[in-house]
């Protein structure tokens, strides 16, 4: 997929108050994923600097995407260079399109992003949804954060 880009003073807080290696990194960030459930064989994460490379292979492109999510809305890190591939089990329908990618500003709430996006306040569950598990709670988004709006279904975009 390549670069996304993230806020780099905005996140979950992974590293705590110290500045760990690059090596210790890699190794927080690889166990949020897995703690996540964020299914992806041979992982692997480089970090150098606030870039955190990720390898790997998973099954969709929705859990690639959470994948990126998960790493990038990690507080010092700036910006993820995917480089995983997805390997899907064959299927008749057309593979899955890709979401876009939206950064939460002040104000923001889930249902005025789905107004924004899908036209609908009342769509803000497909938000929350194609967050989860890196969203507990669709009332608790912040500044800086990176979410997930996958096409609405039917929407053929």
């Amino acid at each position: 997929m390549g670069f996304f880009d993230f806020v780099k003073d905005a996140g979950e807080k992974l590293f705590g108050g110290g500045e760990p290696s690059a090596t210790e990194k890699a190794a927080m960030l690889t166990k949020t994923i897995n703690d996540l459930g964020l299914d992806v064989e041979d992982l692997k994460v480089i970090v150098n600097d606030d870039v955190a490379n990720i390898y790997g292979i998973t099954t969709s492109q929705e859990l690639r995407e959470k994948i990126v999510l998960a790493a990038g809305n990690t507080e010092g890190i700036a910006r993820v260079d995917d480089r995983m591939k997805v390997e899907a089990p064959p299927t008749p329908e057309p593979p899955e399109p890709p979401a876009q990618f939206y950064t939460v500003v002040s104000g923001d709430s889930l249902s005025k992003i789905a107004k924004h996006f899908y036209g609908d306040a009342m769509k803000y569950p497909t938000i929350f949804e194609a967050n989860k598990p890196m969203l507990s709670d669709p009332d608790r988004i912040y500044p800086g954060q990176v979410v997930r709006i996958p096409p609405v279904e039917g929407d053929g975009s």
